[in-house]
């Protein structure tokens, strides 16, 4: 549930019968569909190259997308990164992370960025909280990034062994459920995202979250998640081994029981860190997350000076 959990971001799922496999098969696409990428647009640097390119999403239409790939020889390893939504922000795009990919594109990492389907070109946002759309839109973004990894692994400058995925906020949730059903990603950051979206609406106890109860109905609120418990990356993450996890929590998102309790949930290896900041995260948590992808790709040092230069998320 994308807005239930990420505007106040921005019971456990025991009701939920079906195994984990019957769970996981709601992600699945036909991997042998042509990709049919189409570049737009080329900037060229001295040490990378930007494209703009689309490819055809499983789910219907297009995802557009940016492509980072650095000027010197691969086989690179491969950074996959998830935006947030926040109204009114002007990066609430794959335009967020640009600046980190241009950066770790110098250190020899080729990245793909795309926009989720909320916000590419025709896309209508349900005004209604209890949607399907919440669910369906999660669904199509985890397969749309299923198929930038068929994309760039159908590349041979790319290392299929050193593959990274980057989410913050909705796509934090995304890349919780990805954790679980995406096996040929090796690590993960996700940022001030969703591990659980029942959990965190009826027990993080974040500012908000009764009143949100209340106004909808809890009954309603509750019929909701056994609808789409599917959708719900607590049913997920538990499955995340072997990968490695990196969880990155704003103080201001709520108690840090929540954060406490994902770091729980999530298999192992896994490292949790609470960030004195808002919903945006900060500097600090820029550092860390970007020197600890550094060390999992095994890329070269990154340039520091660039890395604190880089705007303040708005």
């Amino acid at each position: 549930m994308i807005r239930l959990t990420a505007m106040l971001l921005c019971v456990s799922t025991s009701m939920w019968s079906s195994s984990f496999s019957e769970i996981a098969h709601n992600f699945d696409y036909d991997r042998a569909a042509p990709l049919d990428m189409q570049e737009t647009a080329v900037r060229h640097f001295a040490s990378y190259a930007v494209h703009e390119i689309s490819y055809a999403s499983p789910r219907g239409g297009r995802v557009p997308a940016s492509l980072v790939i650095p000027a010197s020889d691969g086989p690179f390893p491969v950074i996959l990164f998830g935006h947030w939504m926040k109204d009114g922000s002007p990066m609430k795009n794959r335009s967020e992370f640009l600046g980190e990919a241009e950066l770790l594109a110098r250190s020899g990492a080729i990245s793909i960025l795309i926009d989720a389907p909320l916000v590419r070109p025709g896309a209508v946002q349900d005004k209604d909280l209890l949607s399907a759309q919440d669910s369906f839109v999660t669904q199509q973004q985890v397969i749309d990034f299923r198929r930038a990894i068929d994309l760039l692994l159908s590349r041979r400058d790319t290392d299929p062994t050193r593959i990274a995925y980057l989410g913050h906020s909705f796509d934090a949730k995304v890349g919780a459920i990805l954790a679980g059903v995406e096996k040929r990603i090796s690590s993960f950051v996700l940022m001030a995202g969703s591990c659980g979206d029942e959990y965190y609406v009826f027990h993080s106890g974040a500012p908000g979250t009764a009143e949100m109860r209340k106004a909808l109905g809890e009954d309603k609120v509750r019929e909701y998640f056994r609808k789409y418990a599917w959708a719900d990356p607590e049913n997920m993450v538990g499955h995340s081994s072997p990968a490695a996890v990196f969880l990155q929590f704003a103080s201001q998102d709520g108690p840090p029981s929540y954060a406490q309790h994902c770091e729980e949930i999530f298999g192992e290896p896994k490292r949790m860190q609470i960030y004195q900041t808002s919903h945006a995260l900060n500097a600090e948590a820029r550092r860390d997350r970007v020197l600890w992808l550094v060390k999992r790709l095994k890329l070269k040092t990154v340039d520091l000076d660039a890395l604190d230069k880089i705007p303040q998320l708005e």
